[in-house]
Parts: C-alpha cells; sequence; structure tokens
C-alpha cells in the first residue's frame, strides 16, 4: 500500500515537473546556469589553492652542443654554399623599353639596364619590338647572366636570335646569330559560341590557323552568317620553333569541322617537292576551285550583289560587284590565275588592277591604296595585288570586287561557288595520299576525344 502509494506521488512529482519547464522554460534555463557557474566558481576557488609556481625548486642543466658548421661562422657556411640559376621566358612589347623587359623577366640589375639601352643591337632588335620571344638566365640574386630574343619573317626558313650575355669579369656583350627554323605539328579544336575567332582565341589557335580554316571551307561554310552555336572543330597544324620554342604557325595540315550536323574534312598533299600542293576531303576529292570566294582573306561584306543606293551620287543604280570592307593596307589577292590586263588609275575605281583569267573571264579590284603588280605580269591564284584603299569614288576603306564573263557582270560568290579546278588524285599518288589520309584521321580523331573529355 504504501509503495503504490509512492509510486503514484513521483508520477504526480514528474508530470507537475514536466508543466512547470513547458509553461517557464526561460526560467528553468537560468536556474541551471546558475547552479553551473556557481560549480564553476567553485572548482576556480579550489584550483587557486594548489601551491604557487614560482615557490616551486629549480634546478640548472648545462650541456655543450658542437656547431653544425664546426669551427664555420653561419656567414661563412653560407657563402661557401654553391649559387643557382634563375631562368624566365617572356614575349616583347611594342612599348618595352630596357627596364620594363627586366622587371618582367625578374631581373634587377642596373649594369644591365645601362647596356640595353645603350647597346645599338639591343636597341634595333629588341627594345619596342613587339612579339619576339624572350629568355632570362639570372644569379640567385637577380642579376642578368644571359638574354635571348628570337624571331623569324614570314617567309624565311631561318630565325634570327639577338644574345646579350655577362663574362665572368661583369661585362656585357651582344650579337646576332641565325638558324634553321625546325617544323612541327599541334593538334588543337574549339567550340563555337559566337564567332570563328572567338573559338580560336578561347583554344589559344593563332589568328593566321582560324584565316586558313575559313579560306579551306570558304565554299562549303559560310563563316560570315552561317556558323551555329556549338559547331565544333579539329584542326592539326605546323609550328615553326626556334631552339624549342614556337616562334609562328605554319600551314595546316589537316581539319574537320561539323557545321549545322554537316561534317567537312579537309587535308593538304603534296605529292613531291616539285608538284603543287592542295586541299583534298579525306576520301581524296580535290578541294581546289578555279576561284577563290574571297578576295580579301576572311572579312565582312559590306555590300552584296544588288541594287543599292549609291554612297556618293545619291540615286539607286545596279552595283555590279561585291565590296569588302577592311581596314586601308589590307592585302588584296587575285581569286584565280591568270594574267594582269590594267593596272593604274581609273575614273571612279582610283587605284584599279584587272585580271584576265581563262574562258572570258575578268576580275576587276578598286579603290586600292596601293597596286603591287604590272600589266602583263603573270599571278597565281592567292598573289597578292595591291591593298585595300579608299580611292576614286570611295566613301571609306574597302575593295569593291567585280567578276565579268564577256564582258558582263556576274555575281562573283555565285561564279567562285560553282567553279571547279581540283583534279583526281590516280596511281602512286592516290596510295601515298590515303597513308596520308589514314594518320591525319587518327590525329583528328584524337583531338575530338580530348574535346568530349573535357567536356564531360
Amino acid at each position: 500500500m504504501l509503495k503504490n502509494n509512492l509510486t503514484g506521488a513521483c508520477v504526480a512529482f514528474l508530470n507537475q515537473a514536466a508543466r512547470v519547464v513547458q509553461q517557464h522554460p526561460k526560467r528553468i534555463t537560468a536556474a541551471l546556469a546558475a547552479v553551473l557557474l556557481t560549480g564553476g566558481g567553485g572548482a576556480f576557488a579550489v584550483a587557486s589553492l594548489g601551491p604557487d609556481a614560482a615557490e616551486l625548486p629549480v634546478s640548472t642543466v648545462q650541456e655543450s652542443v658542437e656547431s653544425l658548421a664546426g669551427e664555420q661562422s653561419l656567414a661563412s657556411l653560407l657563402d661557401s654554399m654553391p649559387g643557382y640559376s634563375l631562368y624566365r621566358s617572356d614575349v616583347t612589347r611594342s612599348a618595352d623599353n630596357a627596364e620594363a623587359i627586366l622587371e618582367r623577366l625578374g631581373v634587377a640589375d642596373p649594369a644591365a639596364s645601362a647596356f640595353l639601352r645603350g647597346n645599338d643591337l639591343v636597341r634595333q632588335n629588341l627594345l619596342g619590338r613587339a612579339g619576339r620571344s624572350l629568355s632570362a638566365e639570372a644569379t640567385d640574386d637577380h642579376r642578368l647572366l644571359r638574354l635571348v630574343a628570337r624571331w623569324a619573317s614570314d617567309e624565311s626558313p631561318n630565325f634570327q636570335r639577338l644574345v646579350v650575355e655577362r663574362d665572368p669579369q661583369g661585362a656585357f656583350s651582344a650579337r646576332i646569330e641565325s638558324a634553321p627554323l625546325t617544323v612541327g605539328s599541334r593538334l588543337a579544336g574549339g567550340v563555337v559560341k559566337s564567332s570563328l575567332f572567338a573559338a580560336t582565341d578561347a583554344a589559344s589557335i593563332p589568328d593566321s590557323v582560324a584565316v586558313q580554316l575559313a579560306d579551306i571551307f570558304a565554299d562549303r561554310i559560310d563563316f560570315r552568317r552561317s556558323l551555329r552555336k556549338n559547331d565544333h572543330f579539329s584542326v592539326v597544324y605546323e609550328t615553326l620553333e626556334a631552339d624549342g620554342e614556337p616562334l609562328r604557325s605554319g600551314r595546316v595540315l589537316s581539319a574537320e569541322f561539323h557545321n549545322n550536323g554537316k561534317t567537312h574534312d579537309a587535308v593538304w598533299f603534296q605529292e613531291s617537292d616539285r608538284s603543287k600542293g592542295a586541299y583534298y576531303t579525306l576520301d581524296g576529292n580535290s578541294m581546289r576551285r578555279a576561284y577563290l570566294t574571297s578576295p580579301v582573306a576572311f572579312t565582312r561584306i559590306s555590300s552584296g550583289f544588288s541594287m543599292r543606293m549609291h554612297p556618293i551620287h545619291q540615286t539607286w543604280r545596279a552595283h555590279l560587284g561585291t565590296d569588302f570592307a577592311a581596314p586601308t593596307g589590307t592585302p588584296v589577292r587575285t581569286v584565280g590565275d591568270g594574267t594582269v590586263d590594267f593596272a593604274g588609275v581609273q575614273n571612279g575605281y582610283g587605284n584599279v588592277v584587272y585580271v584576265k583569267h581563262a574562258n572570258q573571264h575578268t576580275t576587276v579590284y578598286a579603290h586600292l591604296s596601293r597596286i603591287d603588280v604590272r600589266k602583263g605580269q603573270s599571278v597565281d591564284q592567292g598573289d597578292t595585288l595591291g591593298a585595300v584603299g579608299s580611292t576614286g569614288w570611295a566613301t571609306g576603306p574597302h575593295l569593291h570586287f567585280e567578276f565579268r564573263v564577256n564582258g558582263v557582270h556576274q555575281d562573283p560568290m555565285t561564279i567562285a561557288s560553282q567553279s571547279d579546278a581540283g583534279q583526281p588524285l590516280a596511281g602512286a599518288a592516290r596510295k601515298a595520299f590515303e597513308r596520308l589520309a589514314s594518320n591525319m584521321r587518327v590525329q583528328l580523331s584524337s583531338v575530338a576525344l580530348i574535346q568530349q573529355a573535357s567536356a564531360e
């Protein structure tokens, strides 16, 4: 009976305690905190009754330790350590002076700076010359030991090397050397998000390679209007190197372009050093046309083949050609093999060149800033005739281009796209091409696999 009463009392107490906690949670929390703090204070009070550390006994132990350097001082030890060289590379800029170059290369050397400023070879070939490859060797205290600059002209098989060296006595000297470029190759690829040049920039592909891609596939892809987002391409191209450093890009060796659901491919093939090379599809079909689609490399067309308001006379008249907008000085090339029929000044055309081709075809290149050919001169497809300008009746720099058949104006874009001058491969040349094409298929496939892996 007593046990049952005790159990009932405990249950009633716990139920009441639970109701109090629910009704007054903040008060209960404060009470618990006070108890804990009081307990902490008590603990502190007990701890403070321990002995004072200052009154504890102290003993001293002494033992000699042999120096790591023996009898040498730390300074002499550091002096005896061997020095080391620092290496760094960069590229020159148009606004570079001696101090700017050395600073980017991590060199702090007033003597070297003074030599670069005062040396004729350095001033003529380095300072203010943009795009030249630089490499430097310096001491561990950032004094210059050796500086090398490398560059090459567009057509030369050799490169130039400017060498600045410091001798053991601390004196500088400079010299110019020449050596042959070595040919390598690079595989690359890109995805189009806005334009071809934006895609090649993102993939660190040189502009000259982008221009070649546009030329190679010009009659299959309109790179000004027909590119689609997520079009993608693979390319293998030559690199011309100096001392293992790439100086410039060379020819596109093979390429594959996926545009709007279609795949276009090309491979460069030259049967021998004496024969003329050309691009073929991987199946062996020639891609060469009698005429290029553009006399100016990959540029915006400002006016199509149509009627337009004449910009000077302000009257509607047939615009019998195509205007290619480009900066003054941009090279103008002949679209096909032929002979210069006229080169000089002519009325509203200003500086103009006429080229006569086969089958009574004539092309006209007007408003040139300069003329680089003479009447009667033979020209091959792609040869430079002059440069874009604004001579004659022109409101701004552009090339006016015409195509005439038996003296009648025709749409140059239509004529170019319909022309075909390629010769089929046969015999030993066909077998050599098939071996090359097989190798290029493997390389282009490897680029595609790398792109796919990067996207994932």
